[in-house]
């Protein structure tokens, strides 16, 4: 049986950091739902790319999964106020899964207070809020928590979740794959 990611998209998502690691996930055999926060069908990110998504957030809560994957950009300002990622993320954790998040994300994650005491990193623009975010780390992981700069470490941080999911061998052949 498949693993099973929810990936979250709202506009303004950042393209590169929801569908490079998107596509290394299905590379490897993942089954990725692509869930629209706001339950439209279509997603547009912060470079006019539109997206089609496969389900509503709001249909899929509850539903097994064993990742989460937050993608970064303007769009994560939405994801905040919304507050039901945070509150996903936290009982992914608590559950005992992972979760991933890129660029601005780990805000998110702040907000559910997953980062309190973990190595992590995050893009320049959030370091402020962010005090101890490793700037100088492409992909932090620490527990369950795996997080990344943004749009530049988007195939590292991808292949870190193929690895999580399937191990390093599998990790090692999407890269060599895609020539990474």
């Amino acid at each position: 049986m498949p693993k099973r990611v929810l990936c979250l998209l709202v506009d303004g998502f950042e393209e590169v950091e929801a569908l490079a690691p998107v596509d290394l996930l299905r590379r490897a055999g993942a089954e990725v739902v692509l869930a629209s926060v706001t339950g439209a069908p279509t997603v547009t990110g912060r470079s006019d790319i539109t997206v089609q998504t496969d389900a509503s957030l709001t249909n899929v809560i509850g539903a097994d999964f064993d990742l989460l994957l937050i993608p970064g950009g303007p769009g994560v300002a939405t994801l905040r106020k919304d507050g039901r990622a945070a509150k996903l993320a936290a009982a992914f954790v608590k559950a005992g899964n992972p979760v991933a998040a890129i660029c601005a994300a780990p805000t998110v994650l702040a907000d559910a207070g997953l980062l309190e005491g973990k190595r992590h990193t995050a893009h320049f623009s959030v370091h402020s809020e962010l005090k101890a975010a490793l700037a100088a780390e492409r992909v932090v992981e620490d527990g369950l928590v795996i997080t990344s700069r943004g749009a530049g470490t988007a195939l590292d941080f991808g292949l870190a979740l193929v690895r999580r999911l399937y191990g390093e061998a599998k990790a090692r052949e999407i890269a060599e794959s895609i020539m990474a």
